[in-house]
């Protein structure tokens, strides 16, 4: 995934394990073109399958689409590789060859990964999925915008069509990036979709040893964010070490804890990464901070208010998905505003403004 220092393969099989805490795992399956499948399979192997739970990802085509550097391979619904009537045989084979891989029978949850604006709004690619589970290879389906920030309205206008077809989404969230992860959540809940939180870690800052002076390897995925984000990262973080103490927590502890405060979210999904330099700390110590993560909730709704106060991000980035500044035709992560996504807007309170270009840095 191109975090940190690369990983010997035999500890990341120790590591993904399950057990000792920690018993949901996330696979996607063009990691790698399959090789990442390959070795969570080689993880559970001899692991009884009732003992953890297991998201897989699909919707990009590595198997006849061509990779477009940086830009990874298209999504299977691109027309150059296939029409809507054909949508559903292909989730269909990505699901078993990824399920082959894995060495299991079936996912406990199977999103759709990275979808372009089709994925969004196709119903034939909702039925597709909802296929899946009704053969028995998914116990849920789901979506996870991505790569990067945004979708808001897509997501939303998503619910609105599909909420009876949907069971999970998986969105950026963390508390220093509030937005805008949490505008969708309200629509969520109210469609009866349970929400999975990723890059929890805010980038590895909430574990600590990500230092401004950490060495980058050439291809990390955070080069992407502003000069200076860790800088400005860790004095926030530093506001945050009081509620942290007070409740015997963490910093990462407390991250997910403010994420699972919100009523919509359900699973955590921080990253692992083995950073570099004489700061880095062991994976396994992280891991084994997760597992300790308490149960309960302890944050009161005045502290998850004064956490979103003090990593407020408003502004700050330029998000993907429908946007009112996009022209030219649709890209894979970026398109333009639609009738319909303005209406949806307008039903859950967001001015399509605050999706605009970015109005601060943070």
């Amino acid at each position: 995934m191109r975090f940190g220092v690369e990983i010997d393969e035999r500890r990341l099989e120790a590591l993904l394990h399950p057990g000792e805490g920690i018993a949901t795992l996330l696979s996607a399956d063009t990691y790698g073109q399959g090789e990442a499948d390959e070795l969570l399979g080689r993880a559970v192997a001899g692991a009884p399958r009732e003992t953890f739970s297991l998201i897989g990802a699909i919707g990009h085509d590595f198997y006849t689409g061509q990779r477009d550097g940086p830009r990874g391979f298209p999504r299977f619904t691109d027309p150059r590789l296939r029409r809507a009537d054909r949508y559903a045989d292909y989730l269909r084979m990505a699901a078993e060859r990824s399920l082959e891989r894995l060495g299991v029978d079936r996912f406990d949850v199977l999103l759709l990964h990275n979808p372009d604006r089709t994925g969004y709004e196709s119903a034939a690619v909702w039925e597709g999925m909802a296929a899946l589970r009704e053969a028995g290879l998914a116990t849920e389906i789901g979506v996870a915008p991505g790569p990067a920030n945004g979708f808001t309205l897509d997501l939303i206008r998503c619910f609105e069509r599909f909420g009876e077809l949907i069971d999970w989404a998986m969105v950026i969230l963390n508390p220093l990036e509030p937005w805008p992860g949490e505008i969708p959540l309200a629509a969520a809940e109210r469609h009866g979709v349970s929400v999975i939180t990723r890059v929890v870690d805010y980038g590895g800052l909430f574990w600590g040893d990500l230092l401004p002076d950490t060495p980058l390897a050439r291809g990390d995925h955070r080069a992407f964010r502003p000069e200076g984000w860790i800088e400005t990262g860790r004095e926030r973080l530093e506001r945050l070490r009081p509620i942290a103490e007070r409740l015997e927590l963490t910093p990462m502890q407390l991250a997910c804890q403010w994420n699972l405060a919100h009523r919509a979210v359900e699973c955590v999904v921080p990253t692992l990464i083995q950073e570099d330099g004489p700061a880095a700390r062991a994976i396994e110590d992280k891991r084994a901070e997760l597992a300790g993560l308490p149960a309960e909730g302890l944050l009161t709704a005045q502290e998850v208010e004064e956490i979103r106060r003090i990593g407020d991000n408003t502004g700050s980035m330029k998000l993907k998905g429908a946007s009112p500044v996009h022209e030219g035709p649709d890209a894979p992560d970026r398109w333009a505003l639609s009738e319909e996504l303005l209406a949806a807007g307008r039903r859950w309170g967001v001015e399509p403004a605050l999706l605009a270009e970015p109005l601060r840095v943070v």
